[in-house]
């Protein structure tokens, strides 16, 4: 599989996202990209009134996926993209959203909310079900993150017991201390413990880190940006999949479940 991971410093009118998208999408597909992943809500981004995001939310039939679906009519990559959606009672969704050739193959609603180092996501944010989403991206089985996710390892854990080879993960990671360390040490090790490829996506500009990484199966970074808009390519290989399995099977090895029900 060929991977694009893209990048860019998301502004607050959903027109100017969508221009940057489509022209990440252009590249992508003029590479050959089997996959092209978008960071987490490239839609609009509020930094300093974060509340705002409720009022611009836009279902999956509005505009801005709208946009994206026409955008990949008559390709053959998948773009995963992350938005807010309305989700009632003044609250949205953060969702996940795969598209290919013009449809919607899969969504997935981010479940580990970012109640963490002063921030209260759950003020505007309703998690999602919890249902581990994986759908087939050119005869991978990818499954779906999103940023604080990858903080709760048995997230990966169960998607890959759905069958995962793959871990997409879109954020938008705040800086601060020691936050760059974290990003690259629990990517890096989501793919290490479970064995898979993970392609992580995050937005950068003035808020956010950037730092995009795709990291193979024996947790070998294999490409990374840096904190300015760029698109990082990488190939996953079914062999070197197989061969690491092999070498390090702690799948096979392990000796726990791990519970799929919701707290």
């Amino acid at each position: 599989m060929r991977i694009a991971v893209g990048q860019y410093a998301v502004a607050e009118d959903w027109t100017s996202n969508l221009k940057s998208c489509r022209a990440l999408i252009d590249e992508a597909v003029a590479g050959g990209a089997d996959l092209l992943v978008l960071p987490e809500d490239a839609m609009a981004l509020f930094i300093d009134e974060p509340l705002r995001i409720v009022d611009a939310a836009q279902p999956l039939t509005g505009p801005f996926l709208t946009g994206l679906r026409e955008h990949t009519a008559g390709t053959a990559t998948t773009v995963v993209v992350g938005m807010h959606e309305p989700a009632g009672g003044g609250k949205v969704h953060n969702t996940l959203v795969a598209v290919r050739d013009g449809e919607v193959v899969a969504t997935y609603r981010k479940v580990h909310l970012y109640d963490a180092f002063g921030a209260r996501e759950s003020d505007r944010v309703r998690p999602g079900d919890g249902e581990p989403v994986v759908f087939d991206c050119a005869g991978w089985q990818v499954g779906l993150m999103t940023c604080y996710d990858v903080r709760f390892p048995e997230m990966a854990r169960l998607l890959v017991d759905r069958g995962a080879e793959l871990l997409v993960l879109p954020a938008a990671w705040v800086r601060g201390p020691a936050k760059e360390w974290h990003w690259e040490v629990m990517v890096t090790a989501r793919a290490l413990e479970n064995t898979c490829y993970v392609a992580a996506s995050g937005e950068c500009g003035r808020r956010n880190i950037g730092a995009s990484m795709v990291v193979d199966p024996l947790g070998i970074v294999r490409g990374r940006l840096g904190d300015g808009p760029g698109l990082l390519w990488a190939e996953a290989d079914r062999e070197e999949l197989e061969a690491a399995r092999r070498k390090l099977p702690v799948l096979a090895n392990r000796r726990f479940f791990v519970d799929p029900s919701i707290r």
